[in-house]
């Protein structure tokens, strides 16, 4: 067969939430798109603000020479300027542009972050449950994932993770606030886990992972990486705060203090260029940069959540509810996740099982959705809960 060995086993393992996809298509195709419950796609659905449409049609009328040629693969001097000053204003610490690089989506700056830090066989940890990709972005740049589970809670395990750091370890990626559990990682927990890595014993790289920083619940907030640890790098990007996912626009961070910080970041700058990004969408960075603390009204997000909350409590469910991103992670009442989001969807309801996020046992709900699609699903996982109760 033509096709890598590679990417069959890989394809077999990303496949929960394609497979939710073809069933959701099937199930709409027989009974109506509006009597199926699709909370399958962390896809949000929230219009841009207002203020994009007009910054884009202005952006886009600007005339004179340049204005879609190549730039600095890094991105436009004035754009990582304007980032710096926020992303300062956000970790609690001045950055300046030679502190930012301007990335293809927050994958896109994953990917060029570990193609620049990884040797082959370096090990990095990630955190269970984890957005299914980064498997897949550690293994592209030669290096091997090392899984620890997340507390009951959804919380930092310090001790597990000091238990699973190794002479290869080279990287931890952390997600906060977290997909699929929505759990933000405490000022304490990073406090706790910096120390863990500055006693190491080598330089170990803590990337966090920021795209739901500013969808947060009941005046939780995101701690600062910076602030907690030196040598550390943020990546983000528009897809959620500006719901932008399809204009592919993000960035990297890095600590001002970070080892090594010159040679970082120009193997990033060509990393992004021979991983074929090239740069960074031409006519996004210079809307966005006009944008700076500018999101969605999350007060949307917020009235779901509680919403969701109540349906899921009513219904009998067991969950700890989110303090940000749009997810709800519930414990399956059944062993077999897969089963039971298999009952879910006899009620025409689609939803993700918990092992494609590398912790069976649970599944993920995505609440991007409008509210009477929430409501109207309350009977059927009323229903799902009592069917698996009687197995």
């Amino acid at each position: 067969m033509a096709i890598s060995q590679k990417m069959i086993a890989f394809a077999e393992r990303s496949s929960w939430i394609r497979k939710m996809f073809e069933e959701g298509a099937k199930l709409k195709s027989i009974h109506g798109a509006d009597n199926v419950f699709d909370f399958s796609l962390g896809n949000p659905d929230l219009p841009p603000p207002a203020q994009f449409a007009t910054t884009l049609q202005k952006v886009a009328a600007e005339a004179g020479p340049g204005r879609h040629s190549y730039m600095p693969n890094g991105g436009y001097p004035f754009v990582r300027a304007a980032l710096a000053a926020q992303i300062g204003n956000e970790q609690g610490m001045t950055l300046g542009e030679e502190e930012i690089l301007m990335t293809v989506g927050a994958a896109g700056g994953l990917n060029v972050i570990l193609k620049a830090l990884l040797d082959p066989g370096d090990e990095v940890i990630i955190l269970a449950p984890f957005f299914v990709e980064y498997n897949f972005y550690v293994d592209n740049h030669g290096g091997t994932a090392k899984v620890v589970n997340t507390r009951e809670d959804f919380s930092l395990d310090i001790a597990a993770i000091e238990a699973a750091i190794g002479p290869k370890t080279k990287a931890i990626i952390i997600n906060s606030p977290n997909n699929p559990t929505g759990q933000i990682y405490s000022a304490d927990e990073l406090a706790r886990l910096a120390t863990v890595l500055e006693e190491a014993g080598q330089p170990i790289y803590l990337i966090a992972d920021e795209p739901y920083r500013k969808i947060v619940f009941d005046d939780h907030e995101v701690p600062s990486i910076f602030q907690a640890y030196r040598h550390s790098l943020v990546v983000s990007s528009y897809s959620k705060d500006l719901s932008l996912p399809g204009e592919r626009i993000g960035y990297i961070a890095v600590h001002p203090e970070i080892a090594d910080k010159g040679p970082l970041m120009g193997a990033m700058t060509l990393a992004n260029r021979i991983l074929g990004f090239v740069n960074a969408p031409a006519l996004m960075q210079r809307v966005v940069a006009e944008l700076q603390g500018v999101t969605v009204d999350t007060e949307i997000y917020t009235r779901r959540r509680e919403l969701f909350c109540k349906v899921l409590r009513e219904a009998g469910y067991q969950f700890v509810p989110p303090k940000g991103a749009f997810y709800l992670f519930p414990k399956s009442p059944l062993a077999d996740d897969a089963e039971f989001v298999g009952l879910l969807a006899e009620e025409k309801i689609l939803a993700v099982p918990g092992r494609g996020f590398g912790m069976p046992g649970y599944f993920r709900l995505a609440f991007c959705v409008e509210d009477e699609v929430i409501s109207r699903a309350a009977a059927g996982f009323a229903a799902a809960l009592a069917a698996a109760q009687q197995k």
